[in-house]
Protein backbone atom coordinates (compact mmCIF):
# COMPACT_ATOMS: atom_id res chain seq x y z
CA UNK A 1 0.00 0.00 0.00
CA UNK A 2 1.09 3.69 -0.76
CA UNK A 3 2.98 5.45 2.08
CA UNK A 4 0.53 7.49 4.04
CA UNK A 5 -2.68 5.38 3.05
CA UNK A 6 -2.26 3.12 5.85
CA UNK A 7 -2.17 3.69 9.85
CA UNK A 8 0.21 1.86 11.28
CA UNK A 9 -0.27 -0.78 13.88
CA UNK A 10 0.95 1.44 16.59
CA UNK A 11 -1.21 4.50 16.14
CA UNK A 12 -4.43 2.36 17.07
CA UNK A 13 -6.25 2.31 20.43
CA UNK A 14 -9.30 0.99 22.16
CA UNK A 15 -11.69 3.70 23.01
CA UNK A 16 -12.01 2.60 26.09
CA UNK A 17 -8.42 3.43 27.35
CA UNK A 18 -10.31 7.39 27.00
CA UNK A 19 -12.60 5.88 29.70
CA UNK A 20 -10.11 6.88 33.21
CA UNK A 21 -9.21 9.35 35.30
CA UNK A 22 -9.44 13.03 33.96
CA UNK A 23 -5.41 13.93 33.24
CA UNK A 24 -6.36 18.15 33.57
CA UNK A 25 -8.99 20.28 34.68
CA UNK A 26 -9.82 23.54 33.40
CA UNK A 27 -12.36 26.37 33.48
CA UNK A 28 -11.57 27.55 30.17
CA UNK A 29 -10.06 24.61 26.99
CA UNK A 30 -8.40 26.08 23.83
CA UNK A 31 -7.85 22.77 21.74
CA UNK A 32 -5.63 23.94 18.50
CA UNK A 33 -5.36 21.15 16.01
CA UNK A 34 -3.29 20.95 12.90
CA UNK A 35 -1.45 24.64 13.57
CA UNK A 36 0.85 23.45 10.75
CA UNK A 37 3.88 25.30 11.80
CA UNK A 38 2.41 28.35 11.68
CA UNK A 39 3.91 30.69 13.98
CA UNK A 40 1.46 33.96 13.28
CA UNK A 41 -1.23 31.46 14.09
CA UNK A 42 0.62 30.50 17.45
CA UNK A 43 1.18 34.37 17.70
CA UNK A 44 -2.88 35.00 17.18
CA UNK A 45 -3.63 32.03 19.92
CA UNK A 46 -1.30 34.09 22.51
CA UNK A 47 -3.70 37.22 21.75
CA UNK A 48 -6.83 35.26 22.04
CA UNK A 49 -5.98 33.57 25.46
CA UNK A 50 -4.56 37.20 26.74
CA UNK A 51 -8.31 38.29 26.58
CA UNK A 52 -10.26 35.39 27.90
CA UNK A 53 -11.60 36.05 31.28
CA UNK A 54 -9.46 33.56 33.81
CA UNK A 55 -7.41 32.94 31.27
CA UNK A 56 -7.26 29.75 28.94
CA UNK A 57 -5.69 26.05 29.36
CA UNK A 58 -4.40 24.91 25.79
CA UNK A 59 -3.73 21.51 24.28
CA UNK A 60 -2.19 20.92 21.19
CA UNK A 61 -3.50 18.16 19.56
CA UNK A 62 -1.31 17.38 17.26
CA UNK A 63 0.17 18.11 13.62
CA UNK A 64 1.95 21.30 14.86
CA UNK A 65 4.64 21.00 12.77
CA UNK A 66 4.09 20.38 8.79
CA UNK A 67 5.33 23.72 6.59
CA UNK A 68 7.84 24.42 8.74
CA UNK A 69 11.08 23.22 6.98
CA UNK A 70 13.50 25.83 8.38
CA UNK A 71 15.16 25.30 11.51
CA UNK A 72 14.28 28.64 13.20
CA UNK A 73 10.47 28.15 12.10
CA UNK A 74 10.91 24.08 13.60
CA UNK A 75 12.53 25.34 16.67
CA UNK A 76 10.01 28.36 17.67
CA UNK A 77 7.22 25.68 16.96
CA UNK A 78 7.95 23.21 18.89
CA UNK A 79 9.75 24.97 21.88
CA UNK A 80 6.59 26.74 22.24
CA UNK A 81 4.17 24.58 21.81
CA UNK A 82 5.89 22.07 24.56
CA UNK A 83 5.69 24.59 27.37
CA UNK A 84 1.85 23.95 26.84
CA UNK A 85 -0.06 20.37 27.35
CA UNK A 86 0.57 18.64 23.78
CA UNK A 87 -0.80 15.51 21.83
CA UNK A 88 1.78 14.00 18.80
CA UNK A 89 -0.35 14.17 15.73
CA UNK A 90 0.71 11.20 12.94
CA UNK A 91 3.30 14.52 11.85
CA UNK A 92 5.48 14.70 15.35
CA UNK A 93 5.00 10.18 15.44
CA UNK A 94 6.72 10.57 12.00
CA UNK A 95 8.98 13.03 12.54
CA UNK A 96 10.23 10.93 16.66
CA UNK A 97 10.23 7.73 14.47
CA UNK A 98 13.02 6.03 13.01
CA UNK A 99 11.42 4.44 10.40
CA UNK A 100 10.48 6.70 8.01
CA UNK A 101 8.33 3.45 5.68
CA UNK A 102 4.97 4.76 6.83
CA UNK A 103 5.49 8.01 4.86
CA UNK A 104 3.36 11.31 6.72
CA UNK A 105 1.65 8.60 8.51
CA UNK A 106 -1.78 10.51 7.57
CA UNK A 107 -4.11 7.09 7.08
CA UNK A 108 -5.52 8.95 3.63
CA UNK A 109 -9.02 7.18 3.31
CA UNK A 110 -10.09 6.36 -0.37
CA UNK A 111 -11.26 9.97 -1.69
CA UNK A 112 -7.62 11.26 -1.64
CA UNK A 113 -6.11 11.03 -5.00
CA UNK A 114 -2.84 9.42 -4.96
CA UNK A 115 -0.51 12.98 -6.09
CA UNK A 116 -1.92 14.20 -3.19
CA UNK A 117 -0.57 11.41 -0.79
CA UNK A 118 2.71 11.39 -2.66
CA UNK A 119 3.04 15.47 -2.12
CA UNK A 120 2.19 15.24 1.36
CA UNK A 121 4.91 12.12 1.54
CA UNK A 122 7.62 14.60 0.20
CA UNK A 123 6.73 17.38 2.76
CA UNK A 124 7.27 14.98 5.34
CA UNK A 125 10.55 13.53 4.49
CA UNK A 126 11.45 17.59 4.10
CA UNK A 127 10.64 18.12 7.34
CA UNK A 128 11.73 14.67 9.10
CA UNK A 129 15.42 16.02 7.76
CA UNK A 130 15.14 19.15 9.59
CA UNK A 131 13.97 17.51 12.91
CA UNK A 132 17.12 15.31 12.71
CA UNK A 133 18.58 18.46 13.43
CA UNK A 134 16.79 18.57 16.91
CA UNK A 135 17.45 15.03 18.53
CA UNK A 136 16.69 16.59 21.89
CA UNK A 137 13.27 18.07 20.15
CA UNK A 138 12.63 14.65 18.61
CA UNK A 139 12.69 13.10 22.34
CA UNK A 140 10.05 15.50 23.91
CA UNK A 141 7.60 14.72 20.67
CA UNK A 142 8.26 10.97 21.23
CA UNK A 143 7.00 10.97 24.15
CA UNK A 144 3.99 12.72 23.89
CA UNK A 145 0.75 11.02 24.05
CA UNK A 146 -1.83 10.17 21.42
CA UNK A 147 -5.10 10.88 23.31
CA UNK A 148 -6.06 12.80 26.10
CA UNK A 149 -8.71 12.89 28.83
CA UNK A 150 -9.79 16.45 30.64
CA UNK A 151 -13.00 17.38 32.66
CA UNK A 152 -14.36 21.23 32.13
CA UNK A 153 -17.10 21.72 34.63
CA UNK A 154 -17.52 18.56 35.63
CA UNK A 155 -18.30 17.58 31.70
CA UNK A 156 -15.90 14.81 30.79
CA UNK A 157 -13.65 15.79 27.42
CA UNK A 158 -12.13 13.38 25.00
CA UNK A 159 -9.18 14.70 23.08
CA UNK A 160 -8.14 12.81 20.64
CA UNK A 161 -5.58 13.72 17.36
CA UNK A 162 -7.44 11.60 14.76
CA UNK A 163 -10.24 9.50 16.31
CA UNK A 164 -11.36 6.99 19.35
CA UNK A 165 -9.46 4.08 17.39
CA UNK A 166 -6.95 5.80 15.85
CA UNK A 167 -4.31 8.40 15.64
CA UNK A 168 -4.89 8.52 11.98
CA UNK A 169 -8.21 7.99 11.83
CA UNK A 170 -11.04 9.79 9.55
CA UNK A 171 -14.30 8.61 11.28
CA UNK A 172 -14.82 12.03 12.25
CA UNK A 173 -14.53 13.65 9.21
CA UNK A 174 -17.27 15.21 7.00
CA UNK A 175 -17.38 12.33 4.89
CA UNK A 176 -17.69 9.65 6.89
CA UNK A 177 -20.32 11.60 9.12
CA UNK A 178 -22.45 12.22 5.57
CA UNK A 179 -23.39 8.41 6.45
CA UNK A 180 -26.17 7.82 8.45
CA UNK A 181 -25.44 4.61 9.71
CA UNK A 182 -21.62 6.16 10.51
CA UNK A 183 -23.04 8.64 12.45
CA UNK A 184 -25.77 5.93 14.49
CA UNK A 185 -22.11 4.14 15.23
CA UNK A 186 -20.24 7.15 16.79
CA UNK A 187 -22.37 6.89 19.54
CA UNK A 188 -20.79 3.80 20.27
CA UNK A 189 -17.66 5.68 21.20
CA UNK A 190 -19.27 8.50 23.50
CA UNK A 191 -20.43 5.54 25.14
CA UNK A 192 -16.95 3.70 25.59
CA UNK A 193 -15.38 6.79 26.30
CA UNK A 194 -17.36 7.98 28.89
CA UNK A 195 -17.38 10.98 26.94
CA UNK A 196 -19.83 13.93 26.65
CA UNK A 197 -17.55 16.08 24.50
CA UNK A 198 -15.29 14.50 22.20
CA UNK A 199 -12.54 17.30 20.65
CA UNK A 200 -10.62 15.79 17.33
CA UNK A 201 -8.14 17.51 14.58
CA UNK A 202 -6.42 15.33 11.97
CA UNK A 203 -9.21 15.92 8.81
CA UNK A 204 -8.34 19.21 8.25
CA UNK A 205 -11.93 20.63 7.66
CA UNK A 206 -14.26 21.34 10.68
CA UNK A 207 -17.01 19.23 12.08
CA UNK A 208 -19.44 19.94 14.59
CA UNK A 209 -21.99 17.26 14.87
CA UNK A 210 -24.81 16.41 18.02
CA UNK A 211 -25.48 12.82 19.24
CA UNK A 212 -28.04 11.96 21.17
CA UNK A 213 -26.90 8.96 23.86
CA UNK A 214 -27.89 6.58 26.46
CA UNK A 215 -25.97 9.04 28.49
CA UNK A 216 -27.64 11.90 27.28
CA UNK A 217 -27.02 14.87 25.10
CA UNK A 218 -23.37 14.75 23.14
CA UNK A 219 -21.40 16.68 21.38
CA UNK A 220 -17.99 15.78 18.37
CA UNK A 221 -16.25 19.09 17.46
CA UNK A 222 -13.13 18.80 15.16
CA UNK A 223 -11.50 22.22 14.95
CA UNK A 224 -10.15 21.10 11.54
CA UNK A 225 -7.30 23.52 11.07
CA UNK A 226 -5.89 26.22 13.28
CA UNK A 227 -3.13 27.27 11.00
CA UNK A 228 -4.91 27.46 7.48
CA UNK A 229 -8.18 28.69 6.63
CA UNK A 230 -11.16 26.24 6.74
CA UNK A 231 -14.02 28.03 4.89
CA UNK A 232 -14.09 29.68 1.19
CA UNK A 233 -12.61 33.06 0.86
CA UNK A 234 -11.24 33.62 4.42
CA UNK A 235 -7.77 33.71 5.54
CA UNK A 236 -8.44 32.41 9.39
CA UNK A 237 -7.70 29.31 11.39
CA UNK A 238 -10.08 27.52 13.38
CA UNK A 239 -9.79 26.86 17.46
CA UNK A 240 -12.08 24.58 19.74
CA UNK A 241 -13.08 26.54 22.82
CA UNK A 242 -14.70 24.81 25.63
CA UNK A 243 -15.78 26.64 28.94
CA UNK A 244 -17.93 27.23 31.92
CA UNK A 245 -18.47 30.79 31.02
CA UNK A 246 -19.72 31.83 27.38
CA UNK A 247 -17.54 33.38 24.74
CA UNK A 248 -17.97 37.01 26.15
CA UNK A 249 -16.08 40.00 23.51
CA UNK A 250 -15.05 36.95 21.15
CA UNK A 251 -16.09 35.99 17.61
CA UNK A 252 -18.15 32.98 17.82
CA UNK A 253 -18.27 30.75 14.13
CA UNK A 254 -20.56 28.45 15.63
CA UNK A 255 -21.32 26.32 18.55
CA UNK A 256 -23.28 24.37 21.17
CA UNK A 257 -23.68 23.55 24.88
CA UNK A 258 -23.71 20.65 26.77
CA UNK A 259 -25.45 21.02 29.90
CA UNK A 260 -24.23 24.46 31.34
CA UNK A 261 -20.98 23.94 29.22
CA UNK A 262 -19.94 25.69 25.93
CA UNK A 263 -18.38 24.62 23.20
CA UNK A 264 -17.73 26.96 20.08
CA UNK A 265 -15.54 27.16 17.56
CA UNK A 266 -13.38 30.36 17.16
CA UNK A 267 -11.71 32.03 14.34
CA UNK A 268 -8.11 32.16 14.26
CA UNK A 269 -7.10 35.58 12.80
CA UNK A 270 -3.34 35.40 12.29
CA UNK A 271 -1.30 37.50 10.65
CA UNK A 272 -1.93 36.90 7.04
CA UNK A 273 0.89 38.75 4.98
CA UNK A 274 3.74 36.95 7.21
CA UNK A 275 2.38 33.99 7.24
CA UNK A 276 2.41 33.72 3.09
CA UNK A 277 5.60 35.12 3.05
CA UNK A 278 7.14 32.37 5.57
CA UNK A 279 5.18 29.58 3.52
CA UNK A 280 6.53 31.18 0.27
CA UNK A 281 10.05 31.03 1.67
CA UNK A 282 9.83 27.71 2.63
CA UNK A 283 8.21 26.43 -0.47
CA UNK A 284 7.99 28.19 -3.62
CA UNK A 285 5.86 27.85 -6.43
CA UNK A 286 6.31 24.04 -7.67
CA UNK A 287 6.96 22.71 -4.57
CA UNK A 288 4.68 20.04 -2.86
CA UNK A 289 3.35 21.73 -0.38
CA UNK A 290 3.09 25.13 -2.84
CA UNK A 291 0.62 22.86 -5.27
CA UNK A 292 -1.33 21.28 -2.36
CA UNK A 293 -1.99 24.11 0.05
CA UNK A 294 -1.01 27.33 -1.47
CA UNK A 295 -4.80 28.49 -3.09
CA UNK A 296 -6.30 26.99 0.11
CA UNK A 297 -3.84 29.20 1.74
CA UNK A 298 -4.74 32.29 -0.11
CA UNK A 299 -8.31 31.36 -1.03
CA UNK A 300 -9.75 28.68 1.39
CA UNK A 301 -10.81 25.29 0.51
CA UNK A 302 -11.55 24.78 -2.91
CA UNK A 303 -15.23 23.83 -3.71
CA UNK A 304 -14.98 19.70 -3.61
CA UNK A 305 -13.94 20.86 0.41
CA UNK A 306 -16.60 23.43 1.03
CA UNK A 307 -19.23 22.68 2.98
CA UNK A 308 -21.59 24.62 4.60
CA UNK A 309 -20.60 25.90 8.03
CA UNK A 310 -23.66 24.66 9.83
CA UNK A 311 -23.88 21.50 7.95
CA UNK A 312 -23.14 18.89 10.69
CA UNK A 313 -24.86 21.16 14.03
CA UNK A 314 -27.98 18.13 14.35
CA UNK A 315 -27.07 14.62 15.14
CA UNK A 316 -29.55 13.65 13.04
CA UNK A 317 -28.95 15.74 9.66
CA UNK A 318 -29.87 15.39 7.05
CA UNK A 319 -32.67 13.27 7.76
CA UNK A 320 -34.17 15.68 9.95
CA UNK A 321 -33.84 18.80 8.22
Amino acid sequence: MQPGRSCPLHYRYAPAVLNRKPELSAETLYVIGGLYGNLPALDAVRELVANEPGGATLVFNGDFNWFNIDPAGFSAINEEVLKHTALRGNVETELAGADDGAGCGCGYPEWVGNAEVERSNHIAACLRATARQFPALREQLAALPMHLVAEVGGVRVAIVHGDAHSLAGWDYSRERLADPAHRRNMRNDFSATGARVIASSHTCLPVLAEFDTADGHALLINNGAAGMPNFARTRHGVITRISIRPAAGADVLYGSRIDHIHIDALPLHYNHPSWLARFSANWPAGSPAHTSYFHRIVNGPGASQQADAHLMMHADYPEHT
